[in-house]
């Protein structure tokens, strides 16, 4: 499911990453990872700023 250019075993995804996956501006994508982090800390996760863990960026993002 990732795109060629990332690593499959790519933990975490930067805004740019997010950016290309989904084809939107870097803007729009550190206000998606923003949004998922929050959900995160919210279930008690340890987030990064600017990063979103991969595996939850699939699970949760319609593709």
């Amino acid at each position: 499911m990732n795109p060629p250019h990332l690593s499959p075993d790519k933990k975490f995804l930067t805004a740019s990453d997010v950016a290309i996956i989904l084809n939107i501006s870097r803007s729009t994508a550190y206000r998606i990872i923003r949004s998922l982090n929050e959900d995160l800390k919210k279930s008690g996760k340890i987030t990064i700023a600017g990063k979103i863990s991969a595996k939850y960026f699939y699970e949760n993002v319609y593709l």
